[in-house]
């Protein structure tokens, strides 16, 4: 996986599951609730992201449901990458079953909205090219990214005859 680089866009503490995809969108498609996206605390947010941008947190991020509809609409709105200091252990787990990259990084409090980023995954740090700042992140192990590398749980499976 390399070297990813996008724009951050960033967010605080306690963004939960409800805020990320709401639940009055649910019966939705992933598409179309992809739409509602983050827009409690910003409308603009589907309208913003653009692929390969970094969703970027604080404390507490994924709180909430179980659901896996708040990384797949990040996950279709094109967020390969999501960083934050602390997440709710569901929300993490289900960030790597659909294929996005969580990593934990104390520093994200020093990411501002609008940043370009450039995380290198496997040597776990992220470059602020606007900032020219280097933050350590958590390494994720191999038996993750490789789940992550093929899109997914499902996919990774499907590829072991599962």
């Amino acid at each position: 996986m390399g070297e990813l680089t996008g724009k951050a866009l960033k967010y605080g503490d306690n963004i939960n599951t409800d805020i990320i995809s709401p639940p009055q969108y649910m019966e939705l498609s992933i598409e179309e609730a992809s739409a509602y996206s983050m827009s409690a605390v910003d409308p603009e947010f589907s309208a913003r992201v653009r692929p390969g941008d970094f969703f970027v947190a604080e404390n507490n991020l994924g709180s909430g449901s179980s659901r896996e509809t708040s990384p797949l609409t990040l996950k279709y709105l094109g967020i390969h990458v999501v960083v934050a200091r602390s997440y709710a252990r569901i929300f993490y787990r289900n960030c790597i079953n659909v294929g996005i990259i969580p990593l934990i990084c104390e520093k994200s409090n020093q990411i501002e909205d609008g940043d370009e980023l450039k995380a290198d995954i496997e040597g776990g740090r992220i470059l602020n090219l606007t900032k020219n700042e280097s933050y350590e992140c958590e390494s994720l192990p191999e038996h993750i990214m490789a789940i992550i590398h093929v899109g997914g749980l499902f996919q990774y499976l499907k590829g072991k005859g599962r």
